[in-house]
């Protein structure tokens, strides 16, 4: 590669190839009027002189921060290794704080501005409008992570398939024989937990199985909302054979409980989480569950942000990525 105290321009470029600066830029854009020998020498000189897109060159020096909401579990431990990977092979710089100094002020958000802030992607349940629109109004774009709400544009959101992961948790269920299926959600109003619920009564619904209204229970995302809604379940006249969670620490919460009554796990109740964070596979036995795209989603949220700090264009301004079940040891057939 030439070695050039600026990065290569079109002009560079072109004066070495003895062609015009409309040339060059045809050849990449991959326009079809020019000749083959043209477009191979302006390509092997685009290659030798190294020469960056400006939008990538934006792209290459941007710092984004990420704020996280909490402690550092498994779930957004997963998240942040997937950005900080995707900025390293960006040559971006991606900087984590904690929520605990967001504010609500344009000051604040200004502050950020000056302290070589290009965009911010926050890992928070529910960023508060204020927030978002402080830091809209500072000219930072904003991409909100698997938000409980779906946020007003222009705010990017990136998730994963909810509605479908839920209904292959349950489905999987079924096909196992399962009909006393319960579902233990998180919290009511979050958008997450109403797609996945959604898809565990469309499952439910298709195959023709009632769904008892005590079968459906709303808490949260924790360990702890397992134990206590994990032995509701439990106590119900009628319990159910198979439970579906909404995430793999309350699913870890409803094996426990159940193990303390004596019950076997797979053989009496059969379980499946959701997420598939380090500790799906590490648990005894290893946890049916769905896996979100966890790193992905750091990382197309990365990707995105340095794309809207470049002033460039997105398609859309939610994105949401595959789920997939993972069969493992904690179901079995009823």
């Amino acid at each position: 590669m030439t070695s050039t105290t600026r990065p290569a321009t079109l002009a560079t470029v072109a004066a070495a190839a003895g062609v015009s600066v409309a040339t060059v830029s045809k050849v990449l854009n991959d326009r079809g009027d020019v000749a083959p020998a043209t477009r191979a020498m302006v390509r092997r000189l685009l290659a030798e002189h190294g020469y960056v897109p400006r939008q990538a060159r934006a792209r290459r020096g941007a710092t984004v921060e990420l704020q996280l909401e909490g402690a550092l579990c498994a779930y957004s431990a997963e998240i942040v290794m997937g950005a900080m990977q995707e900025a390293a092979a960006s040559g971006a710089a991606l900087v984590v704080t904690s929520t605990d100094h967001m504010a609500d002020g344009l000051s604040w958000a200004r502050g950020l501005v000056d302290a070589g802030r290009h965009a911010v992607i926050t890992l928070v349940a529910e960023p508060s409008p204020a927030q978002l629109d402080v830091l809209l109004r500072a000219g930072l774009p904003v991409i909100v992570i698997d938000p409980m709400n779906v946020p007003a544009s222009p705010v990017t959101s990136v998730g994963p398939t909810n509605f479908a992961g839920g209904m292959s948790a349950t489905q999987h269920l079924l096909s196992l024989g399962h009909r006393r299926i319960a579902y233990l959600g998180g919290p009511a109003g979050a958008a997450s937990n109403q797609a996945r619920m959604h898809g565990y009564r469309a499952a439910m619904e298709a195959a023709g199985v009632p769904v008892p209204p005590d079968y459906v229970r709303t808490a949260g995302f924790c360990y702890a909302d397992g134990l206590r809604e994990g032995a509701a379940l439990l106590d119900l006249p009628e319990p159910p054979t198979a439970v579906f969670a909404a995430s793999d620490e309350s699913a870890l919460g409803a094996i426990q409980v159940a193990r303390g009554r004596g019950l076997r796990i797979p053989e009496d109740l059969s379980v499946v989480g959701f997420d598939d964070t380090q500790i799906a596979a590490m648990h005894a036995p290893a946890l049916t569950t769905v896996r979100q795209p966890l790193r992905e989603m750091g990382a197309v949220a990365l990707r995105t942000a340095l794309r809207l700090a470049a002033g460039e264009r997105i398609d859309s301004r939610h994105l949401e990525l595959a789920t997939e079940l993972i069969v493992r040891d904690s179901s079995r057939a009823a």
